[in-house]
């Protein structure tokens, strides 16, 4: 596309600039003495389609990377894949595939949809969460706090994706229905695991008096989320 007007020529300009980025690595984080910012938005699903939701997610963490680099800052952006677990899979059946080609194959897709971009984006710290490298570090993690009783076994009531086949959290359930999915969810009880956070739910709730900027929103939200419980006592 060209701009007429000032004789812009988008396509031509873009990819000989971001060539020129990626010869001299200027988004790779390297050992400095500069001080440390580490930029990170959420890792985008692997459905292997880009959106505008995509692009505005990462076009704010982008501004703020080049605004703490122009600062000074040895700022270090990486990028990952959520894709590990059911959808995955479900969707990889439903394509008549095997999960880990589907899944990788994705991701090769939607990185070529997202470097044109332009983000400044350290895009050799890439890494997916079905990488065995990252999931047997966090299953090493789960058998430390294990060992350490902060992860226990009870029943409880959940909301159910007969589709996908997992549990949902309470943000996932869209009118009754799995936001992926679209399958009516429905609430039965199975023997899940977690965490002691109750046992840490004071220390939890002053953290969250301490942080600086925090919308009043977000901060409710994440007291509701510990959910400690006072109680009444009538005589």
């Amino acid at each position: 596309m060209t701009d007429a007007a000032a004789g812009y020529d988008t396509a031509a300009i873009e990819a000989k600039w971001q060539a020129a980025w990626d010869e001299a690595a200027l988004f790779r984080a390297t050992r400095s003495d500069a001080p440390k910012y580490y930029v990170l938005e959420m890792f985008p699903y692997p459905s292997g389609r880009i959106h505008i939701g995509h692009v505005r997610n990462y076009a704010m963490g982008d501004v703020i990377a080049r605004y703490k680099t122009a600062q000074g800052f040895n700022v270090l952006h990486p990028m990952g894949w959520d894709a590990f677990g059911m959808p995955a899979e479900n969707a990889a059946m439903a394509s008549g595939g095997h999960p880990k080609d589907w899944t990788y194959a994705n991701i090769d897709v939607m990185r070529g949809q997202m470097k044109p971009l332009g983000l400044s984006i350290d895009w050799s710290r890439e890494f997916a969460t079905c990488d065995p490298e990252y999931y047997g570090q966090q299953q090493a993690l789960f058998l430390d706090m294990l060992d350490a009783g902060l992860v226990y076994r009870k029943p409880a009531i959940v909301n159910w994706d007969p589709v996908d086949m997992t549990v949902l959290a309470n943000e996932q359930v869209i009118d009754g229905k799995g936001w992926r999915s679209g399958a009516e969810v429905e609430r039965k009880e199975l023997t899940q695991w977690a965490f002691a956070i109750s046992d840490m739910a004071e220390e939890l709730l002053e953290g969250l008096q301490g942080l600086e900027h925090w919308p009043d929103k977000v901060r409710l939200m994440q007291e509701n989320w510990i959910g400690k419980s006072r109680g009444l006592q009538m005589t």
